[in-house]
């Protein structure tokens, strides 16, 4: 991470988060079962975004947590103009002192409405891409819930009846807060669950390190949760949650596919979740993009995000849209909505 001021009249008025991330071939496209010609596709693709990209913002966390201005001080248009100065210069300067040389970067996730895209002209004249990435999935609490039973009590008897029987599957699993102290012991037992999920997924920017969950939890503290999924004694699931104010924000989570399905792991991680947030009195469960469909299911709606990205290289960047859009193919999927009209 590199941390970049603004400053006007020696005072700070903004500030940049910024993440030099590194792509690995092995770790990009992990779906084995692709045919001949779109494997080679693929790694070809892969070549050419190998290497050191940056990122405003943050790779491993949907949505926008990048940049803050004040905007009583300085404009947005100066402002934004000031971080498109500060990626070239720290570009230089990974390549003089890292010997690294950056392909890619990358501002990302804003909503359709965020202000970010009145400067969309600024964006082109810097060679920047706007595009549409998959939608961050968010559930709005209602003002009438105040536990868990007032939020089935919402719903239509098929989502009801769906809800009980995946509690019913859950009632052998014991659901355990986990402490610093036993985050560290199940360390391996935690990155084994996440790898297992993450290993599904057709495009990955990063594999996290090991000790990831306890890192975030020694700094974030009270505001970063780990919940442990036990079955006679042995930790077969978890899922994380990141207490941002007023949004209750998920993160990475993982199971054992042997009792994913049985115990319908993954749709009861999602419950338990909208409990959290209901008993603790958040405005918004922000579920992050995948698995959109499941997601709308216990009542999150799609919210469209956009992402700016330029290849440094001027021909590849000719042909950005065409490569993004075979990394991030269009998925069909079907809302589904669980409450009363």
């Amino acid at each position: 991470m590199y941390y970049v001021g603004v400053f006007k009249d020696r005072d700070l008025v903004g500030v940049a988060i910024i993440q030099r991330v590194q792509l690995y071939l092995k770790d990009m496209f992990r779906h084995e079962n692709d045919n001949s010609f779109k494997g080679f596709i693929k790694n070809g693709l892969s070549k050419f975004l190998k290497g050191n990209i940056l990122v405003v913002g943050n790779l491993t966390h949907t949505g926008q947590h990048g940049i803050f201005f004040n905007n009583e001080k300085v404009s947005q248009l100066e402002y934004i103009d000031k971080i498109f100065e500060a990626c070239d210069e720290l570009s230089r300067w990974i390549k003089t002192e890292k010997k690294r040389k950056i392909r890619l970067i990358l501002f990302k996730d804003y909503f359709k409405n965020d202000l970010i895209h009145i400067e969309n002209q600024r964006f082109e004249a810097n060679k920047f891409y706007k595009m549409q990435v998959q939608p961050n999935m968010i559930l709005n609490p209602r003002k009438n819930w105040l536990n868990i039973r007032d939020y089935t009590a919402d719903m239509t008897t098929k989502y009801r009846s769906r809800y009980n029987r995946a509690r019913q599957k859950k009632q052998n699993i014991i659901t355990k807060e986990l402490t610093i102290g036993e985050i560290n012991n199940h360390s391996l037992d935690l990155y084994s669950l996440y790898k297992n999920v993450s290993k599904n997924a057709p495009f990955n920017t990063f594999i996290l390190p090991k000790n990831h969950f306890l890192i975030l939890k020694e700094h974030l503290l009270d505001d970063f949760k780990v919940f442990g999924y036990y079955l006679d004694n042995e930790l077969i699931g978890f899922y994380t949650l990141i207490l941002n104010n007023t949004a209750l924000e998920t993160y990475f989570l993982g199971y054992d596919s042997e009792h994913q399905t049985v115990n319908q792991l993954y749709l009861n991680m999602l419950y338990d979740m909208v409990s959290f947030a209901i008993t603790n009195k958040f405005h918004s469960i922000v579920y992050a993009r995948t698995a959109m469909e499941i997601k709308s299911s216990v009542g999150a709606k799609p919210e469209a995000m956009f992402i700016y990205l330029k290849y440094t290289n001027r021909i590849v960047n000719a042909l950005l849209k065409q490569i993004f859009n075979l990394m991030n193919p269009t998925q069909k999927w079907e809302e589904r909505n669980p409450f009363k009209k």
